[in-house]
């Protein structure tokens, strides 16, 4: 379980092919001495397993369906990931729930940036804004974040100045695909409300 409170954005170092999956390998100063071999971290909201470490290199393996549901596969040597490692029991949370497990994505519409700070609006599948209600909580490439806005096809987050210096969301521009996880308490008040056949 993560809380969507990214640690730092951090660049790809080397995104190669391995039989119908990827491996991925990311330059991670601020950590990497203090990760183990099998641990979760949260790779632009997508929990991956730490496969291989080198020093500062943190590597990790996508398969199939995690490249089919998220950015990952389209990410290139220098592009910058939001990264965060896994709760750990009696930690603070201080975001919200997040399992790192993508529910698919969204793309960027617009922005409006207002200062320091900025309004975003994605546009995602049908399936996902159900799950979203205003002043509930998504989850936009490992970022917990505020809904202020809900349509039948777009929603809105306002991004404060911290958030857009220390998370890849300060320079999204509109076209690019993010990767969404709807709030965990949604799926299942959805899940047990839906008819029974």
């Amino acid at each position: 379980m993560f809380t969507g409170l990214v640690e730092c954005a951090v660049p790809v170092h080397a995104l190669d092919s391995v039989g119908p999956g990827k491996r991925l390998i990311l330059a991670v100063p601020q950590f990497a001495a203090h990760v183990t071999i099998g641990e979760s971290i949260a790779v632009n909201g997508c929990c991956l397993t730490v496969v291989g470490i080198e020093a500062e290199l943190l590597h990790f393996e996508a398969g199939p369906e995690t490249l089919r549901l998220t950015n990952l596969g389209e990410l290139l040597p220098g592009q910058l990931v939001n990264v965060e490692r896994s709760l750990r029991l009696g930690d603070r949370l201080g975001g919200h729930l997040v399992t790192g497990h993508i529910d698919g994505t969204g793309t960027l519409a617009r922005r409006m940036d207002n200062a320091a700070w900025s309004d975003l609006w994605f546009t995602a599948p049908g399936e996902l804004l159900r799950q979203m209600v205003r002043k509930g909580s998504i989850t936009v490439d490992g970022v917990s974040l505020t809904l202020v806005a809900v349509s039948d096809t777009e929603f809105c987050v306002q991004l404060i100045p911290h958030t857009l210096a220390v998370t890849t969301l300060g320079i999204r521009q509109p076209g690019e695909r993010v990767n969404l996880e709807t709030d965990l308490l949604a799926k299942y008040v959805e899940r047990q409300l839906a008819p029974r056949t």
